[in-house]
């Protein structure tokens, strides 16, 4: 199954001008998802970042994986559209610059989800070539709200 932008609006809140995300490739509720993002040169960041080295910032990077990962969860039937939380964030590597004209692929897995708190990694890459990995935990405060003890 894909998604197109106006689908991907429809389940996580992201909008512009911090939407990482341009396409769900491939979507795997409660599983995986695969989306894609297209650099180009006219993105807010890149005359800041810098003018003579135009390059992703590292928490843009992040981001597009996390927008990318909470689309496996998101994307469950009756969890669409919550708002979502960053609890934690392990192991992030940076292996490759990002540079307008690249095109990174996205690939997110979900290790579980229970009571609102979602773990899973995702990774991205260019052209076959890995560039930026992390771990997440993250949570969905309308679900987990239920769980805390009053």
């Amino acid at each position: 199954m894909e998604l197109d932008v106006t689908q991907i609006l429809k389940i996580q809140e992201n909008r512009h001008p911090i939407l990482f995300i341009d396409k769900i490739t491939s979507i795997n509720p409660g599983d995986s998802a695969v989306a894609i993002k297209n650099y180009s040169y006219n993105e807010w960041f890149f005359p800041s970042h810098f003018e003579d080295d135009p390059n992703v910032p590292g928490f843009i990077q992040i981001e597009s994986l996390v927008q990318t990962f909470i689309m496996t969860f998101l994307s469950i039937e009756g969890v669409q559209g919550n708002k979502t939380n960053f609890l934690k964030i392990n192991n992030a590597v940076f292996k490759k610059k990002i540079v307008p004209g690249d095109v990174t692929t996205i690939y997110a897995h979900l290790e579980s989800f229970k009571r609102g708190l979602a773990k899973g990694k995702a990774h991205s890459e260019v052209d076959g070539e890995m560039a930026c990995s992390a771990e997440f935990l993250v949570s969905v405060p309308a679900i987990l709200d239920k769980f805390k003890p009053k």
